[in-house]
């Protein structure tokens, strides 16, 4: 008797969310019993906030209070785009490990374990904007703005790093080792948040030097945040950032696929 080939059942788009959400999941399970990774969420921010206000806030603004207001949107900034690195770090560390081989035997979505991923990094970001918000509130940060601008804030902040980390997750599928990630990420990153006026207004700074921050994507997403916390018009910064946002996404999430397809 002659055998016939069956082929593979075809995945409806529903089941492969249905795959993706569990695989999400399983990224927030790996959060939350990883005490290190939990702990350095929680303590990065921190530590940010106490040095960059008690040893640079009396030299750059004259007191610390009006720096605190002046440097916590950069520092939620700084804290959440650095996060994003987490994102290619713990995909490599998947696929260099064998998870990703397994995935591949089961009868899931192909995309559904980098969809996972990059969802389940959501929550990463969530514990460093509460983290960073709520420990500047008790050095005495205050929100000038309304509650629901400063929920905006936060959400512009998630929907950018939600960009970003399609950047880190490509940088993950295309070097070897987990420590490349981190080594080549920072490179990338570097000039993007401290060539900001993230920490310092760009007025201080030469005039080559204010060229790039005016054309900055972090400078735009840092203005934005101070508008919606502290107050101000909030509108044109926004705008921008949410262009930038979708300029990175459609750039780089395409080509994190494309790559995650000819690796797996």
């Amino acid at each position: 008797m002659t055998a016939t080939f069956v082929p593979a059942r075809r995945l409806s788009p529903v089941t492969g969310l249905r795959n993706s959400f569990t695989l999400t999941w399983r990224s927030v399970l790996k959060i939350r019993t990883n005490a290190e990774d939990l702990f350095g969420l929680s303590l990065t921010p921190i530590m940010y906030l106490l040095l960059f206000t008690y040893v640079f806030g009396g030299a750059i603004a004259g007191n610390t209070h009006r720096y605190l207001q002046f440097e916590l949107p950069g520092i939620l900034v700084l804290t959440v785009v650095f996060a994003t690195l987490g994102t290619g770090f713990m995909l490599n560390q998947d696929i260099t490990t064998g998870v990703f081989d397994r995935f591949r035997s089961l009868p899931i979505a192909r995309w559904a374990p980098l969809a996972g991923a990059v969802l389940g990094d959501m929550v990463r970001y969530l514990i460093s904007v509460a983290v960073t918000l709520g420990f500047g509130m008790i050095l005495g940060f205050r929100i000038g703005s309304s509650p629901v601008a400063a929920a905006a804030g936060c959400l512009l902040l998630l929907l950018f790093a939600l960009a970003m980390c399609w950047f880190s997750a490509l940088i993950g599928l295309l070097v070897k080792t987990p420590q490349s990630v981190q080594l080549f990420g920072f490179l990338a990153m570097f000039p993007l948040v401290f060539g900001s006026n993230l920490l310092v207004p760009s007025a201080t700074m030469p005039g080559w030097l204010q060229a790039f921050v005016k054309i900055n994507p972090i400078t735009y997403l840092t203005e934005a945040e101070r508008a919606l916390l502290a107050g101000g018009p909030a509108a044109g910064p926004v705008v921008k950032s949410l262009l930038w946002a979708l300029g990175i996404f459609v750039v780089f999430a395409p080509l994190a696929v494309r790559v995650y397809r000819r690796k797996t």
